[in-house]
């Protein structure tokens, strides 16, 4: 693709979401009126409100941040080397306040841009979302405010794949697999993250997996770019 973007003004990353609620009993009555209202149209009459709650993490309105997970690259002796960090845990207003320290005094420069997988219909507006949720003042890459396309910092693994194409769709674990990317998805995917950290109480794992989809996406650029991989010597979790 020959894209002109300098590989070390970039932040990749990706987020891991569940329901602001374990499970349906817990959540106000009011809440649950407005939930069935939301999701009337995706569970027709298959599910019940309460039985599609388990999906209320994709929705920024009834859903909460557990982690963010972050990738940048340096250069050490002309190589390139990824380092990825995460912000995690149940203080979701503390993880989004680290995240935008990270923004504000690191990737705030109008150089500075954001890359995630599906990022613009989902990672990037869920961010924002929940920072104004919890009286956060977004950062200036979130800030999407009187930006025109074309000067919006962030750059989407799956619109560049699609090429134009809007009815395609391609997953991160298909998108991997057909560059000859080592999969994010080795042991635990989207769905099963709620029960993880609801259940398990696992919250490394959820960052281990969440840091695997942040370093696909890193290598995707890559591939778009017909650069070589990085080797695991070259990715380094700070």
């Amino acid at each position: 693709m020959n894209l002109t973007y300098k590989l070390n003004n970039i932040l990749f990353l990706d987020i891991e979401t569940v329901p602001q609620e374990e499970n349906w009993g817990n959540v106000s009555e009011e809440i649950k009126l407005l939930f069935e209202a939301k999701t009337k149209y995706q569970r027709k009459e298959e599910f019940t409100a309460e039985e599609f709650y388990e999906k209320a993490g994709i929705w920024a309105e009834f859903g909460k941040i557990i982690c963010i997970s972050v990738g940048y690259f340096v250069i050490i002796d002309n190589k390139k080397q990824l380092r990825v960090t995460s912000f995690y845990g149940d203080d979701e207003h503390q993880l989004l306040s680290d995240f935008k320290i990270l923004l504000d005094n690191h990737f705030a420069k109008k150089t500075h841009i954001l890359c995630a997988h599906n990022g613009k219909e989902f990672d990037f507006p869920f961010i924002a979302r929940r920072m104004i949720v919890h009286q956060i003042e977004l950062p200036k890459n979130l800030n999407l405010f009187g930006k025109k396309p074309w000067e919006v910092p962030h750059i989407d693994t799956l619109e560049l794949w699609k090429f134009g194409d809007y009815k395609h769709y391609t997953s991160l674990k298909l998108l991997t697999s057909i560059l000859g990317i080592p999969s994010p998805k080795d042991d635990i995917d989207g769905s099963e993250v709620s029960k993880v950290f609801y259940q398990e109480k696992n919250i490394e794992r959820i960052v281990t997996y969440c840091e695997k989809d942040t370093i696909a996406v890193a290598q995707i650029l890559l591939r778009f770019n017909n650069e070589p991989l990085l080797s695991k010597e070259n990715i380094v979790s700070v």
